[in-house]
């Protein structure tokens, strides 16, 4: 079985040498303190982290797949091991908010590693694929109220989070989505409508998945915004 092993000695030409990464961060407040060690450091143990942990459990997860049971979908086996080392790891907080449990680095960090993710292991990167948008979704957009209760969780990767977007009919045209969000006299909204291709959308990675659904308000115009 072959193992990935990431190139870092490229990542890091392409962040030092071509992107001049360290010189262009620097002028933003928020990142004056990093520099081309600190990405290398943090390359190289993102590195360790999916060619030890992520890599060799490609094989059994294609092998084995998803299984449905009882209800229920459970990972091959490693799967959710290798996700609580993830979070805990704080590897999905790599560029939230150090208000929200982040830690505060680069989102070009953040692409690198998952771009070792998805090259070592698609299946298993498919889970928390989308959650940093999910993240930046709830932070940009959510009430004070939403934000209390999801925003840290879903920082952390305690709670991992999907986009309820693609219906039978509409695909990549999200402005024909149909799903409807009704408001109710306490302030909630009741969904009516189908949505279908939800990655990570059932698993048991984590306690909790949050599912972000685009849906049309009552008073909302035609097309896709």
């Amino acid at each position: 079985m072959s193992i990935y092993t990431p190139n870092i000695a490229d990542m890091h030409f392409v962040l030092s040498k071509v992107l001049h990464s360290s010189n262009q961060l620097q002028r933003l407040t928020a990142f004056q303190e990093i520099d081309d060690d600190l990405m290398r450091q943090v390359l190289g143990e993102a590195a360790k982290f999916v060619g030890e942990v992520i890599s060799p459990l490609n094989r059994d997860g294609d092998e084995t797949g998803a299984q449905w049971k009882e209800g229920s979908v459970f990972t091959p086996a490693g799967f959710k091991e290798a996700y609580e080392i993830f979070w805990r790891g704080g590897w999905p907080a790599l560029s939230a908010s150090s208000d929200h449990g982040g830690q505060g680095l680069p989102s070009v960090l953040e692409a690198m590693l998952y771009e070792m993710l998805s090259a070592a292991n698609i299946g298993w990167t498919v889970a928390p694929g989308l959650l940093h948008g999910a993240y930046e979704c709830i932070r940009h957009h959510a009430s004070d109220e939403l934000k209390n209760l999801y925003l840290e969780k879903v920082a952390t990767g305690e709670w991992l989070a999907t986009m309820c977007l693609t219906e039978p009919h509409a695909g990549s045209d999200l402005g024909m989505a149909r799903t409807k969000a009704t408001l109710l006299p306490d302030g909630s909204y009741a969904l009516s409508g189908t949505k279908i291709f939800i990655s990570g959308g059932e698993h048991d990675l984590t306690d909790n998945i949050v599912h972000l659904v685009l849906a049309r308000i009552s008073d909302a115009p035609p097309g896709p915004k």
